[in-house]
This record gives C-alpha cells, structure tokens and sequence, in this order.
C-alpha cells in the first residue's frame, strides 16, 4: 500500500495537476513536497499563501484540472483566505492543504481551528488524521469534481502518514439535467424572439462550449457579450462579437435593442451589485443552476455543452440583426473608452488607455495578460483583444488586488515558451510585491506593467464622486524599477510614449523576467469609469 502522502500526490497527478504551489510549514507538507518530487510534480515556493492560492487558481482556470497550494499552519491558513475566497467567487476548483498538529495534541502556540476558519468559504473541509484520511481524500476529489466548481480545504496533521492510503469518498455530486425546453413557456420565449442577445459567462470557457457558441452565433445571427472572465469565448475579432457586459452602461445601447437575454455560462457573481432592469427576458443555459435573486431568469436549462448546440440552436429562428450594426455597437462601446477625456498632451504623457493599447499591440496573440483589480482594469478589460478561453485571466467575483502577479506565475509555469503579461496598479503590485522574486528565481518570461499614478485611484473616483477630499489613498512615489532591480529582474521606467515603446521592445527581447514602470496620468479614470458602468 502506498503512503498516504504518495497516494494524494499521484490522485492529483492523474487529475491534471501541473504544480503544487505553496509555503511549507515544518509538519506533515514537507511530506507531501517529497512525494509530489517522487512522482515528478513541480512544487513552486512563493510568497505568500495567497498568491500561491492565487498561482495554483491561474493554472486552474487555464487546464481545468483542480489547483493545489499547501501552507503552514496558524498564521498559514489565516493568510490563504483571500486566495480560498478568491476560487469560492471565481468558481475555481481549488485544493488548499493546511499543516497542523500531530491528531491528540493540545498545544495552543499558533493553534487555529483551520476547518472552522475555512469551512464558510469551502465547499468542504476535513483532515488527514490517520483515522480517517483515506476516506477524506476521496470526500476532497469527489467535492472537487462536482458543479458548480469551488475550493476544498485538507487539514494536515504531521502524524498523517501513520495512516494506509485505499479509495473512499461518496461519488461526484452534480446538478443533472433540467430540460427546461420541455416547459412550453420556456421554448415559447425562444422559438419567439427576433433579436435575442448572448451574455456569455465564466461557465462557458471549457473547449467545447466555447465552440457551440461561435457556432451558435453564426448560425443563427445572434450577437454576444462577454463577461470580462469569459473574453476570448467570442474572440473580439469574431464578427458577431458585441462587447463586454459588466451590467454598466457601456452595454446598454446593444441590450435595449434586444427583445431576449440569454445567458450561457454566465454566472451573476461576475457583474456589478446594481438592480437589474432589464425589460426584456432572460435565461439562463449553463452547466449548474445559477442564483435567481439577482438576476431574475425566467428559466433554467441545466445541462451539457451539446445542449447549446442542440435544443437551443433548434428552438432559435435566424434572428433579424444586422451584423454591421453589432459591430458598430462593439465599436462605438470601444471608442468611448478608448476617447475618454485626456487631459494631459497625449504625445508627452501616459494615460491608462495608451499603455494598455500599446501593450496590446505588441503582445495581444502572442501572450497571455492577466489583469489586478483597480482602475486600470477597465480600460484594460475592454481595450485587449482576446482570442481565446482564459487568453485574459481576472479576478472577477472577488475582484482582489494582489491577482495580476501571481496568477501570472501560475500562468507562464504552464508554458515557458509563451510570454504573460501582468497589467497592475501600484497599490495591487505592493500588495504581493514579495511575488517578484518567485518570478525571478524561476526565471519565468513575465512581463510586469506597472500603471502607476502613486494613488489606490478606484478608491480615489468614488470619494471625488461622493464631493470627499482624498484620504487615504495616497501611495507615494515608488521607484518600481529600483525595487525590481533589486530582485534581479530587467526594468525600466516610462513616462512618456516613446519611453513606453522603447521599454516594450526591451521587455520583449528580454531573456527573463521584467518590469516596465508606467508613470501615467490617472486624471482620466473617472471618464473611463463614467463611460463603462456610466
């Protein structure tokens, strides 16, 4: 019989797992980092425990397999939350393995009851006490395994290996089929509509779906938004691709000429917590059962990815819109971010929406970006073309800072031949700063693109909208380049366009990892945010 360290690595090695990300404490995890080196699977040191939550998240969405990261335990497992809650909102498939105290200890030094802590933000949470280790194993793939995807939580005590390894677990629960094309009312609204429009959701990125509804697009005429997890679903090339939805206005235009919504994939954890007011309606055709208290769906169809490709694409009539006029609403949604009010002399100064271009125009096809939350993401969520599934990796449902960076990591760890570009704010890049030396050991092909205006500006837009003064949100002058120096990575500050093109072509000729320090001019954010939420 195998141990029970050798027996959990080789269950997630057959499962997809590429790397174990993590920082070890000095109990039962240094168990597991030999048996994942026995079976040839990479552990990678970050750190932080988020970014290694973070990390294993990217490779996640990216492969579909489950995601690993393994802390120490107390201040370990306190300090993954944000990663855990992160995959909860995100629906990722996560495993976070905690070390604790060997089973019959009383010791209180660093003690937290790490299933309590976790259980509210997991879909299950138990240990690896030798008494029940085999069959929590097989609890922890069979909850990683069912819809919606989420984290599991292993606790590991360090007297884990006393127990033998053998199968257990209850069987993958999922939500089944829910034919709701049999319901008369249902099909009526589709098999009526002229003019419906697709929300496309972070549901929607598997392979196959992703196909269905290219190919539903164009078979039927029917436009489609994306949610900014699910960019790259419909390339924004694609001819029938309307934009991104973000329940903001950007989108309104296009929407208001609809007479369906239906989702596919699209999950409402992903929008902004505004009502819906919407008067046409909407369904929802997704893989599990989507909440109704926000969105309010007027019906569900719970099934597989054919189930786009068939019942919908036969109740469907080829619809009345013009494929011009969806292009000219992409476009138009486009240009009003793109045009946002600048108020600095564009040929001697930076703004949000020319470093994300210019970026973009040097690496949207070749590389994967992966994009932090504040201000900067929604030019950058709206100005990069996408495509491909997960060619644009965001935090979305939890919407957390400290993301762009590690996620890239886990990103770029999975093809070091493909260059990832890692689109920050200042405030986002301080937040898991300690990150650039995980890339730099590694000697991953990253590029860091810092925006910095010295400011957490989304805070900053809300207290000018709300007539406050700033307080609070001012982060200092900080030389990004001196510090990723420091780190042994290659940098170089830009202040002005040519500077930015100038340190483009070095990052990109770069052997390794680098960083560009965007000095930009953030005095346009609050146009940028007013043209796409309004």
């Amino acid at each position: 019989m195998p141990g029970v360290a050798d027996y959990l690595i080789d269950r997630l090695r057959d499962a997809g797992v590429r790397t174990v990300f993590g920082l070890p404490g000095g109990g039962g995890n240094l168990d597991l980092i030999q048996a994942a080196g026995r079976a040839g699977l990479p552990f990678v040191l970050t750190t932080t425990e988020t970014g290694s939550a973070i990390a294993a998240i990217a490779q996640a969405e990216i492969t579909g397999a489950p995601g690993v990261c393994i802390t120490t335990l107390g201040p370990g497992a306190a300090s993954v939350v944000n990663g855990v809650v992160c995959a909860k909102l995100d629906r990722v498939p996560l495993l976070a393995i905690t070390d604790s105290y060997a089973s019959g200890t009383t010791f209180e030094h660093q003690r937290l009851d790490h299933q309590k802590l976790l259980a509210p933000v997991v879909k299950w949470s138990g240990s690896l006490a030798p008494d029940v280790a085999s069959q929590n194993i097989g609890f922890a793939f069979d909850r990683l395994a069912e819809l919606p995807p989420g984290p599991v939580h292993l606790d590991c005590p360090a007297n884990f290996e006393e127990a033998h390894a053998g199968d257990g677990g209850l069987g993958a629960r999922s939500w089944g089929h829910t034919d709701a094309f049999g319901d008369p009312a249902f099909r009526a609204l589709v098999t009526a509509a002229r003019k419906p429009i697709l929300i496309v959701g972070l549901a929607a990125r598997q392979p196959a779906y992703a196909a269905a509804v290219r190919a539903l697009c164009e078979a039927r005429r029917v436009p489609a938004l994306v949610t900014y997890k699910a960019k790259g679903v419909v390339p924004d090339s694609h001819p029938w691709f309307a934009g991104v939805f973000t329940h903001g206005a950007i989108e309104r235009p296009i929407l208001d000429e609809s007479d369906l919504i239906i989702g596919i994939g699209f999950d409402p954890v992903e929008i902004l917590p505004r009502p819906w007011n919407y008067r046409q309606p909407v369904i929802s055709i997704a893989r599990w059962e989507m909440a109704e208290d926000h969105v309010p769906f007027r019906g569900q169809h719970v099934g597989t990815d054919e189930g786009i490709d068939l019942e919908l694409a036969e109740a469907l009539t080829q619809s009345e819109w013009d494929q011009s006029v969806v292009r000219a609403h992409a476009e138009t949604a486009r240009r009003a971010v793109l045009n946002a009010e600048v108020l600095s002399d564009p040929a001697s100064s930076l703004t949000p929406q020319s470093v994300v271009t210019m970026a973009a125009a040097r690496f949207a096809g070749k590389a994967r970006v992966t994009v932090d939350a504040g201000a900067h993401m929604l030019p950058a969520a709206v100005l990069w073309p996408v495509s491909e599934p997960n060619g644009l990796l965001i935090s979305n449902g939890l919407s957390t800072m400290g993301f762009a960076l590690p996620a890239a990591i886990g990103a770029a760890l999975l093809d070091r031949s493909r260059p990832v570009v890692a689109l920050t704010g200042d405030g986002g890049l301080l937040i898991c700063m300690g990150e650039l030396a995980t890339l730099a050991r590694e000697r991953l092909k990253i590029i860091v693109i810092v925006l910095n205006d010295s400011s957490l500006s989304l805070i900053e837009i809300k207290q000018q909208a709300r007539k406050l003064p700033p307080a609070g949100v001012a982060l200092g002058d900080l030389n990004w380049s001196r510090i990723a120096e420091g780190f042994g990575l290659g940098a170089w500050t830009a202040r002005t366009p040519a500077e930015l093109e100038h340190a483009l072509e070095a990052a990109a000729a770069a052997d390794g990892p680098s960083l560009i320090d965007a000095r930009i001019d953030g005095s346009n954010y609050p146009d940028i945010m007013k043209a796409i939420r309004g």
